[in-house]
């Protein structure tokens, strides 16, 4: 074998996710985009706030050299100080920029994270049904990827469930909340009953264990708390990238918080630097780092969300599909009309409808609708979750 086989084994399987949003595209050359309804990808149709604009602007007047230029690796100290103190503002935290890494966006983020702290062997948790590619960046890094399922009712964590899978080769647990797929936001009751369970294996087992708490669509909540997660357990590594609060998916800027509570805190910073370093994820791109410094508080359009999520389930409810209301991201978990979340799919492609199974997700007989497209297409889709509705009646 001449190269890597893990590597051509991930290239071969390919992203559900994105093949379906390759199909759409192909679909709306085909026969208009008025026509297909593309509920795939998390790509936000509401525009950056126009904060980013004038931010771009004033940067494109910057000497070439500091426009262009290489940032330290780790960012721009001024830019990480801003970060820090819109922290601290927000969540009465005490952080400063050497405690921010910034990356190319959540994804960058996510894997410097689980290279900076698992060895082989070790064992990573992640919450059922999860985004698929936690699984990739967790393989890449040498450990292995144990699903656990969140409550089937209310998918909350269920840490009962949590705590049978902890053992002694568990290094870390990922979250996400607000989450991607089914939006779902831990109460902060929740996440103490997991703080208290991960306490308690580090102490069964003489081991540390870090909580990992995946934050993209953390800005993105619907009249719920989202608890700021350092403040209740000390080991916490957090992950945020503004591909969804500021709408740019597409210029890949993030960054990695080690809080100055974690017990770990000078040995995890060195490991995340050098994971970077490792993994080539160094000098995050120059001008979006200094759009994240004009725009630290910049807010998120939460309301064009919520508009898109009260016509969403408010059509499907009346046609009466089953599905989680969602109090935070901007995707609707729906039940699949059949047991089989992809036979379900290939009917709803018939009429065009276009959103994922939910068994990339690690969880059976579901699809995840992103509401992050237009109003207008959900507006227009309703016509075809009611065919599809009615295809399934007939049968």
């Amino acid at each position: 074998m001449t190269i890597n086989e893990k590597s051509r084994a991930y290239g071969a399987q390919k992203s559900t996710i994105r093949e379906i949003s390759a199909y759409a595209n192909q679909r709306k050359a085909e026969i208009g985009a008025d026509k297909v309804f593309d509920f795939s990808l998390g790509n936000p149709s509401v525009p950056a706030p126009d904060a980013v604009k004038a931010s771009i602007e004033h940067s494109l007047t910057l000497p070439p050299m500091q426009l262009h230029g290489y940032t330290p690796a780790s960012g721009l100290p001024e830019v990480r100080e801003a970060l820090a103190q819109s922290l601290n503002r927000r969540f009465s935290t005490s952080y400063s920029a050497g405690d921010l890494y910034l990356t190319c966006g959540a994804a960058a983020s996510l894997s410097i994270t689980f290279n900076a702290v698992v060895n082989p062997g070790d064992e990573v948790i992640v919450i059922a049904p999860y985004f698929p590619e936690y699984r990739v960046w967790i393989e890449s890094a040498g450990a292995t990827c144990v699903e656990v399922m969140a409550d089937p009712k209310s998918f909350m964590l269920d840490i009962e469930a949590i705590t049978a899978a902890l053992n002694e080769r568990t290094k870390a647990i990922v979250i996400n909340s607000p989450n991607n797929p089914v939006g779902a936001v831990y109460s902060r009751e929740n996440l103490e009953q997991l703080a208290a369970a991960l306490t308690e294996a580090e102490q069964r087992f003489g081991t540390t264990i870090y909580l990992v708490s995946d934050e993209p669509y953390r800005e993105i909540a619907f009249g719920v708390e989202v608890p700021w997660v350092p403040s209740i357990y000390d080991r916490t590594i957090v992950c945020y990238s503004y591909s969804k609060s500021l709408s740019l998916p597409g210029e890949r800027i993030g960054w990695v918080l080690v809080p100055d509570t974690n017990p770990e805190h000078d040995v995890l910073v060195q490991a995340v630097a050098g994971a970077g370093r490792a993994l080539g994820f160094v000098c995050a791109p120059a001008l979006f780092q200094r759009v994240l410094m004009d725009c630290v508080d910049e807010p998120c359009n939460v309301e064009a969300y919520e508009r898109n999520r009260k016509t969403l389930t408010e059509g499907l409810s009346k046609l009466g599909y089953e599905f989680v209301e969602p109090q935070g991201a901007f995707y609707l978990w729906v039940r699949a009309l059949e047991p089989d979340a992809e036979a379900f799919f290939e009917r709803a492609r018939a009429h065009e409808l276009l959103p994922v199974p939910s068994d990339s997700f690690g969880c059976p007989g579901w699809v995840r609708v992103g509401y992050c497209v237009s109003h207008e297409t959900i507006v227009n889709s309703m016509d075809a979750w009611e065919a599809l509705a009615q295809e399934y009646q007939a049968s």
